[in-house]
């Protein structure tokens, strides 16, 4: 039995959308009945994998586009959520693969897909992979194989509008994400979701925020166990406070020094609809340490976190403002539990750049990790 994101949430509860692999995958799909002379369909069944079920994608119509090619269409649909992908097309452009192919899928990134700077490859990761070959490979006659090229045509100007440089894509948008499912996490009722993940782990006593699958996956490489991982999306503030209620003893904040930053400048929602301020709060610490007026300047006008860490680094500054920012971020997010839930909670903070290298971890950071948090 297959179902649509509309079917999997009551009446008035936020919506799910898919993620990008999934509507990629969609369009291979339709793409592959067109280079076989079939029948256009409005939909196209595919398997999620994560979680085990099967849904139905809307597709738009495609075409046979030259000799033994064709194209597949379909749009974004990411929920109820604020997701800059909502509507943007999303194209595949499937041929039949040559003798030379060893694999029966070769995926591709076209015009929109990220680069990832380390490497050179397509920012097609892990998931979208697996999602691709599970479903076209079921598609195929024995001997078959396939060619398939993402084309994201808005995926460029999209991406300026991200922070994908700061984690090393460059050139349009990332297939990224380890579920089909796209979450509503800017939605109140995601936030619900997330008390009840928090509260199922408060037995651990000592938590390990992360807003987002960078923290997640850069956690686990560091051996942190996964069962005292929560994930916050942007709703830092609602749950250090529902932490302090659920009596956890102790609070590591792991994240991104972009993101993280604004908890510093006492700002518990992250999302930049609400605030941002992150060059004002980067250069006011700049500025308790010392920092020279001329390299002030530069941090209030840099475009990014990012960038204002890198001209940090190239005057020797960068360890002293961001240990004081890490300290800072403890102090204000124990003030804030202790204000909302009448709590005391330890708190500790780790950042990391754009590389997810460490940058700075507090003084209690430095104690959960090696005391209470490891497997």
């Amino acid at each position: 039995m297959t179902e649509t994101a509309v079917d999997q949430f009551p009446q008035g509860q936020a919506r799910s959308g898919y993620t990008l692999p999934v509507f990629a995958c969609a369009a291979a799909i339709a793409a592959l009945r067109y280079l076989r002379g079939e029948r256009a369909l409005a939909t196209v069944a595919l398997d999620l994998l994560n979680p085990d079920r099967q849904v139905e994608i809307p597709v738009e119509p495609g075409a046979l586009i030259g000799s033994g090619q064709a194209l597949g269409v379909t749009r974004s649909d990411p929920g109820d959520n604020l997701d800059l992908t909502r509507h943007t097309p999303i194209w595949a452009r499937v041929e039949w693969g040559g003798d030379d192919q060893t694999e029966p899928i070769a995926l591709l990134g076209g015009e929109g897909i990220g680069q990832i700077t380390a490497s050179g490859d397509p920012a097609i990761y892990g998931y979208a992979r697996a999602l691709f070959a599970h479903n076209l490979t079921k598609h195929l006659k024995p001997g078959e194989k396939l060619r398939i090229t993402v084309i994201l045509p808005e995926g460029r100007s999209l991406a300026a509008r991200t922070s994908n440089a700061a984690f090393g894509v460059v050139e349009g948008l990332s297939l990224l994400g380890t579920s089909g499912l796209s979450a509503p996490l800017s939605a109140p009722g995601q936030l619900e979701a997330f008390r009840a993940d928090l509260q199922s782990k408060v037995a651990q006593q000592d938590l390990v925020f992360c807003i987002g699958e960078n923290g997640l996956d850069l956690a686990a490489r560091m051996g942190i166990n996964p069962d005292r991982l929560v994930k916050t999306a942007n709703w830092m503030g609602p749950l250090l406070v529902e932490a302090g209620i659920q009596g956890v003893r102790s609070i590591l904040l792991f994240g991104y020094h972009g993101k993280l930053i604004k908890l510093a400048g006492g700002i518990f929602h992250t999302h930049h609809h609400v605030a941002d301020g992150r060059q004002e709060i980067l250069t006011a610490y700049a500025a308790a340490v010392g920092v020279q007026e001329t390299t002030l300047q530069t941090l209030l006008t840099a475009a990014t976190a990012e960038a204002g860490l890198q001209v940090l680094r190239s005057v020797g500054q960068s360890d002293r403002v961001y240990q004081t920012i890490a300290e800072r971020i403890d102090q204000r997010s124990a003030e804030y539990i202790q204000i909302h839930a009448e709590r005391s909670v330890e708190v500790g903070t780790l950042l990391f750049d754009r590389d997810r290298q460490i940058l700075v971890q507090s003084k209690n950071a430095l104690a959960l990790l090696e005391s209470r948090l490891r497997l």
